[in-house]
């Protein structure tokens, strides 16, 4: 984004005053984007809708980086004076509310904001201790991008819609110098969603307790789930001990000789930057499931809509966040960044697009990681990864499984360091 278009989506709005030709008191409701999440044209639209609607408010929208924003929002959290709204990742609510820092947000979530049809990939990490404080906002997650032309050549019609048909057209695919798929070996959130169709979890919490989680990949759900990640991969030459980004897979798929990836849609930018030759050839389709009446579970990422727990202005926070969460401006979100609506009701926002469709499609079955407040620190040198490589080089699935499990549930200790 350039600065003139930052600089637009940052404007500093009036503070509180009285307002003009009435006696009633203006307020600033401050809210913390994430950039990227939303243009700046949408946020100009945005802001002007809701001033006119509210009459008393003055929206404040405040963009931020991603990009080491964990320690800045503790830090406003605690902080007297910081922002009301607060776009934060799905998957880290649970550490936020763990910090106590976090407006209980279960009341408005049943009464107003139509709950009961929230993507469940980001409603169930802003839900901890029974109680909700995120309400989804966006969601994107993984499809399968495919080559048109390779799929045609080898007399492939249909995008298969079950696993086993998908197994069946990547070994066709898989041939003559050509691969079937690209899946790099440590591609562990397309994992996640093999053991979640069959039943398994990464971590489970404890029965009765609060917050006391024990690794569970050497379940024997979770192991079919390998099983089935071990059989795909074998049918290219992604390599075992990296994950998709090393090298970035956009990049292998576009030399043409490369049938499937799993990716997110915006991928494709990458692939057809990189050969433009492959601009009008790419395909995309919900990652399959074990029957054609379901797709296949997906990581879910996205952002949710927290309010700090010191704000002011509760109620005009929360009139924000039903704004942002509604209807109109979920569909016009969807239709600007390609994103998924919060809601499955609203699938059909993105219809008209491929591959946000096909996205769509598969988020109504996306799902997240544990919502332990310390899951951040298995991601950070991730056992899931290790294992995964071991598997594939022929190591032992159950010894290994066992392994992981031990590591991340020493990792989601909440009486540890």
């Amino acid at each position: 984004m350039s600065l003139s278009l930052a600089l637009a989506a940052t404007v500093l709005l009036p503070g509180c005053g009285a307002l003009p030709g009435g006696g009633e008191e203006r307020r600033t409701v401050t809210v913390w984007l994430m950039r990227g999440s939303a243009s700046a044209e949408f946020v100009k639209r945005f802001t002007a809708d809701f001033e006119k609607r509210q009459g008393d408010i003055d929206l404040e929208i405040r963009l931020q980086e991603w990009t080491g924003v964990g320690g800045k929002v503790k830090a406003a959290l605690k902080a007297e004076d910081g922002p009301d709204v607060i776009e934060v990742g799905n998957t880290q609510v649970a550490q936020y509310v763990d910090e106590g820092g976090l407006y209980d947000l279960t009341l408005e979530s049943a009464r107003d904001l139509g709950m009961k049809d929230w993507l469940p990939g980001l409603a169930e990490p802003g839900r901890y201790n029974g109680s909700q404080y995120g309400v989804p906002w966006y969601a994107a997650n993984r499809v399968v991008i495919y080559n048109k032309d390779l799929f045609a050549r080898a007399g492939i019609e249909q995008p298969p819609k079950t696993r086993a048909q998908w197994i069946a057209a990547t070994e066709r695919l898989n041939s003559g110098g050509q691969q079937g798929i690209y899946l790099a070996g440590q591609d562990w959130y397309t994992l996640a969603g093999f053991i979640w169709d069959e039943g398994g979890e990464l971590a489970e919490e404890a029965e009765g307790s609060r917050g006391v989680w024990k690794g569970s990949l050497h379940s024997t759900a979770a192991l079919r789930g390998m099983e089935f990640y071990r059989r795909l991969q074998a049918l290219g030459k992604g390599p075992r001990g990296a994950d998709e980004e090393h090298p970035p897979q956009a990049g292998v798929f576009a030399k043409g000789d490369v049938a499937q990836i799993v990716a997110v849609p915006g991928t494709a930018r990458a692939i057809e930057e990189a050969n433009p030759g492959l601009k009008g050839k790419l395909g995309y389709f919900p990652i399959p499931g074990k029957t054609a009446a379901k797709p296949g579970a997906v990581f879910t990422g996205g952002s949710d809509l927290v309010v700090r727990g010191k704000t002011d202005d509760r109620k005009g926070a929360v009139a924000v966040i039903e704004a942002l969460a509604g209807k109109k401006w979920q569909t016009e979100l969807a239709r600007t960044m390609n994103y998924v609506p919060n809601k499955t009701t609203l699938a059909s926002a993105v219809a008209g697009e491929p591959g946000a469709a096909a996205m769509a499609t598969g988020a109504a079955r996306g799902r997240a990681t544990p919502a332990s407040p310390k899951w951040a620190a298995v991601e950070a040198d991730n056992p899931i990864k290790t294992y995964m490589s071991k598997v594939l080089g022929g190591g032992d699935p159950a010894a290994e499984a066992k392994k992981a499990s031990r590591r991340i549930t020493q990792e989601l200790d909440v009486t540890g360091p």
